[in-house]
């Protein structure tokens, strides 16, 4: 016998949100819908490679990029209910041409560029905040993580997810062969303790003494002071190493080092580490910049702001900030 699942518009209908909240969400997963068509088809779709542009960040753009982008942001910008939008890939927000929008978007449109010509996983994460009065500025976008009315990630992997949080707790979706949204992981926990951690070795020298010393300490193993052995994960898209957490623990770490010293981190607050920490927050995890100061209490001073990111299971939380001092 076939379970009857609940599908994504019946989980949004029950979950009493703000007026219109449950409509933009719809809208957003369905946007998702059609990047994932166009990520699925690669080298069929003429999507792969380089665009021969860079974005804001001076990053090289690839032709998904674009692509992802003008998605979510010709689908967002045509719904009455939103005021404006800002991307990973654009210089400025973008306002809607009409007026009485009641919701700002925020999206990181395909996160982990560098997976896309190897078909490895990547993904969409996206914020949604309530619109101010008056004009849309980048300004207005200019609210910590703490008052995010809603965020989420789409992973396009072996199977496509939506993982979705509008405060009351995390659920996941997976897209169905009809193109349904179907609800599979209700209520998603992360465990609190873990053997498993995420960061990118190769930066290993760059780090401050803390990280160091955190990794080195997982590295020990079993005979070293933590008495266990650690598995290293990294996929190279925050939204996959980010889902294996949620799935099964863990912690990502991708902290500041001293390549650009001035640089407080890689990371986009206002299009990865705000909306990742709410997740994360939501599932019984922690999220922090250094061990102490939490992700969501950072007050943005500009649209593309950076930060350090720390998180995952919230007892090796603890550990990497009072152990190793980070």
């Amino acid at each position: 016998m076939t379970e009857t699942r609940l599908d994504l518009s019946a989980h949004l209908s029950a979950a009493g949100l703000t007026d219109g909240l449950a409509e933009l969400l719809a809208h957003i997963a369905a946007a998702c819908v059609d990047i994932r068509k166009v990520v699925s088809g690669g080298a069929l779709a003429g999507a792969l490679g380089a665009s021969g542009a860079v974005n804001v960040q001076d990053e090289e753009q690839k032709k998904l990029d674009v692509i992802s982008n003008d998605i979510l942001t010709d689908a967002l910008l045509a719904l009455p209910l939103v005021a404006g939008v800002a991307s990973e890939e654009m210089d400025n927000c973008q306002p809607a041409q009409h007026s009485g929008g009641k919701f700002l978007v925020l999206f990181d449109p395909l996160d982990g560029s560098s997976n896309i010509d190897i078909n490895a996983p990547v993904g969409t994460i996206f914020s949604v905040l309530a619109a101010p009065e008056g004009e849309v500025t980048d300004a207005s976008f200019m609210q910590d993580g703490r008052k995010q009315l809603a965020a989420g990630y789409v992973l396009y992997g072996g199977q496509t997810m939506l993982v979705l949080t509008t405060g009351k707790g995390v659920s996941g979706f997976t897209l169905s062969l009809d193109g349904q949204w179907l609800l599979t992981h209700p209520e998603i926990k992360i465990t609190p303790d873990t053997k498993e951690f995420a960061i990118n070795m190769s930066n290993q020298r760059h780090w401050a003494e803390g990280v160091q010393k955190y990794v080195e300490g997982c590295l020990q193993g079993a005979e070293g002071g933590r008495g266990k052995n650690f598995n290293m994960r990294w996929v190279a898209a925050m939204v996959a190493d980010v889902h294996r957490i949620m799935m099964r623990g863990g912690v990502f770490l991708y902290p500041w080092d001293k390549r650009e010293p001035n640089k407080p981190g890689k990371l986009r607050l206002m299009y990865e580490g705000n909306p990742m920490s709410f997740l994360v927050e939501q599932a019984g995890g922690k999220s922090t910049t250094d061990g102490r100061a939490a992700i969501l209490d950072v007050t943005p001073t500009q649209l593309h702001q950076r930060v350090p990111v720390i998180l995952g299971s919230a007892n090796e939380i603890d550990i990497i900030a009072d152990t190793c001092g980070v």
